[in-house]
């Protein structure tokens, strides 16, 4: 079984029972977080790209933790140098004890001149997690169908990636198991009603459901 927490913007924690994952904690400063950067357990931190609302509270939790580092290799060296990252990039597979991590394309801003942003698709405890990070709509999506994807992870906020509708187009075409919104509400930019989106996916009968922060899901 899986179990997916949803800590506010972007920010996950997925663990297997034995191993953690958690993606851009950004915690601190965030009225809308969850947790504390100490409160959350990471083996593994994954950062999409590196502006500072999915950065966030990494050094800490990584400090704290011990845990590595997943980014793309360009901001692991901008950022997170004395951490321990694991050399990475877009179109690889990092195969790890727990299954494995692959970088996959956002279009967005990466916050490192040189650097791009990315996307993960992560294979734990037999399932399939797809955080996109920050990115616009893009036809690649639809290599994703051949993934197989359980559960999708999207961002629904408009302004500074996909809005509703673009996101709603993408889960159409990933065609996952489960989808479910995020970086949406977190500043009045994004504010969203996450609600239209979730109709959207179910008209293409793709199951879709609004974590608040804080709720867990299971996969099993």
């Amino acid at each position: 079984m899986v179990t997916i927490t949803f800590y506010g913007h972007a920010c996950f924690g997925i663990t297997d029972g034995k191993t953690a994952l958690l993606t851009d904690p950004y915690l601190s400063g965030n009225a809308m977080a969850a947790a504390s950067a100490d409160e959350v357990d990471a083996d593994y931190i994954l950062v999409t790209h590196g502006h500072g609302d999915h950065v966030g509270d990494t050094p800490a939790i990584a400090e704290r933790t011990g845990a590595k580092i997943i980014t793309p290799v360009e901001i692991g060296s901008a950022l997170f140098a004395g951490f321990s990252c694991l050399s990475c990039n877009l179109g690889g597979t990092l195969r790890l004890p727990f299954g494995s991590v692959k970088l996959i394309p956002a279009i967005h801003g990466s916050g490192v001149p040189g650097a791009l942003a990315c996307g993960f698709v992560i294979t734990i405890g037999g399932k399939k997690i797809c955080h996109l990070g920050d990115t616009a709509l893009t036809k690649d999506f639809e290599l994703l169908a051949e993934e197989k994807i359980d559960v999708l992870l999207t961002p629904i906020g408009d302004v500074y990636t996909m809005g509703p509708d673009d996101a709603a187009r993408a889960a159409g075409m990933i065609r996952p198991g489960l989808v479910i919104p995020m970086h949406y509400g977190t500043f009045p930019a994004l504010v969203q009603d996450p609600e239209p989106f979730v109709e959207a996916c179910k008209e293409q009968q793709i199951p879709a459901r609004v974590l608040n922060p804080g709720e867990a899901i299971h996969i099993d």
